[in-house]
């Protein structure tokens, strides 16, 4: 008599459908979240896609053994929609954010359905019919997809967003992939990554934004970037005549602006070995500066290994720089060109601060010690560098040419790179030798110099 009872107890447990208690889970480790923004006359659509589990502390109803019971979820996903996605959504219009988002249609999909590979049939997608109710969908792995509508003054109008304070909460990672669509003009995709979406995307930016956005990024990238840091250093170390100075400083900026823009033009290596083989060569010529300082290298010719290693770190601004390429818009050229000087000023930056310190401190120690103290401190941290990234660098197989088509397009590029690199070889070698010249009756200033003359001739 007991054994029946309990069997129908289990029986009527597992065949009943329940809501489930409020799910309690960690946050996920990686999440993405797929967008679409559309202007349409007076109002603004946005499609998103987001995975289920992401959206916490929400009651969904389950039916056993966990899967999402479609037929009683529908005032839950509203909710889930409104609390995570439609409330926080940061939208502004000629920066002013937008209000009174209104969640017009949204839908449960597979974790197989691929309808977010274009607007059209994303659309007809969420707007559809349902899953059937008797889907057999666990929860954790089923995608809400949500239709929200803004009342906008123009769909010709400045939009922007900043997907940080909505979507960057879903997980520890998130990745944004978003998709612009302005009337009549050409689709702008996005994909941002942990810091990226906590700024302000300019979805369709003008060409002064572009630039003001890229000349940051390229300050911030010299800033953060302290092998290209002690490069610059290594190089400016024992110099103290502004014209060598000069030289050494423009040939750098010459070199790495070519590699730079032929990189970002598609005019490099592709392959996975590439990146890898580059930041090894950057840590390789601060170690070569390091040492020529120490040994006491001549100085004349300075400006040729600034101008080579320059090609060098140029590769490795680009790396940099292709990720940022999509808040360009329509504005690829002034977005290279605005990188490029914000380098620059970096480096001046730089420059402005190292030149003086160099100069104060070499008026109150031996010139000659405080140079290989100096570089011998960079070495060490060039030198281990070195070691780490030659082994990333050993992951990687060599690459076995091919004699094909592919081989002889890329031969091409290399050709025409080598020919600009030459070019700029060239016009650095006039440069050179008029800034390094001495015209009669002009005095070089020297830069804090000691009474002890240097090796190579320089003071």
């Amino acid at each position: 008599m007991a054994a029946r009872v309990l069997a129908a107890v289990a029986t009527a447990a597992f065949s009943t459908p329940t809501a489930s208690p409020p799910v309690a889970h960690e946050v996920p480790a990686r999440v993405t979240v797929m967008a679409f923004i559309k202007p349409e006359g007076r109002t603004l659509r946005v499609l998103v896609r987001t995975p289920l589990e992401a959206m916490r502390d929400m009651n969904f109803p389950l039916r056993w053994p966990g899967y999402l019971d479609l037929e009683n979820a529908g005032p839950q996903l509203r909710e889930a929609a409104q609390t995570w996605i439609a409330g926080p959504l940061e939208l502004t219009e000629n920066g002013r954010r937008l209000g009174n988002p209104r969640i017009v249609a949204l839908l449960v999909s597979l974790p197989s359905d691929r309808s977010f590979e274009s607007w059209d049939a994303a659309l007809l997608h969420v707007t559809g019919p349902p899953l059937p109710t008797n889907t057999e969908l666990v929860w954790q792995q089923a995608l809400l997809d949500v239709l929200i509508e803004y009342p906008i003054e123009s769909d010709r109008a400045e939009f922007a967003i900043r997907p940080g304070p909505t979507f960057g909460r879903l997980g520890l990672v998130t990745t944004t992939v978003l998709r612009f669509l302005p009337p009549n003009r050409g689709e702008r995709a996005f994909q941002l990554t942990g810091t990226a979406q906590n700024d302000l995307v300019r979805l369709d930016p003008s060409w002064f934004q572009a630039a003001l956005r890229f000349i940051k990024l390229g300050v911030g990238h010299i800033w953060d970037g302290i092998d290209h840091l002690l490069f610059v250093f290594c190089l400016v170390i024992p110099i103290r005549r502004i014209r060598t100075l000069i030289a050494i400083v423009t040939s750098f900026t010459v070199a790495h602006s070519v590699t730079l823009v032929a990189s970002t033009l598609g005019l490099a290596p592709s392959g996975l070995w590439f990146p890898p083989l580059i930041e090894t060569l950057i840590a390789i010529s601060i170690l070569y500066m390091a040492f020529a300082n120490i040994l006491g290298a001549r100085h004349e010719r300075r400006w040729v290994l600034a101008f080579a290693f320059g090609l060098v770190h140029g590769f490795g601004f680009s790396f940099f720089m292709r990720d940022s390429l999509q808040f360009a818009g329509a504005h690829l050229a002034t977005s290279l060109v605005s990188f490029n000087l914000g380098v620059e000023l970096g480096q001046v930056m730089v420059l402005l601060l190292a030149v003086p310190l160099l100069a104060w401190l070499f008026r109150r120690i031996p010139e000659r010690a405080g140079i290989i103290v100096l570089s011998a401190l960079v070495a060490h941290s060039a030198w281990h560098w070195m070691l780490e990234r030659v082994t990333v660098l050993g992951q990687f197989p060599v690459p076995r040419l091919a004699v094909d088509a592919v081989f002889a397009g890329g031969a091409l590029q290399v050709l025409l790179l080598l020919g600009i690199v030459a070019l700029a070889g060239w016009l650095m070698f006039v440069l050179s030798k008029r800034l390094m010249k001495q015209p009669g009756g002009v005095r070089d200033v020297i830069l804090g110099a000691s009474e002890h003359r240097q090796p190579g001739g320089e003071l």
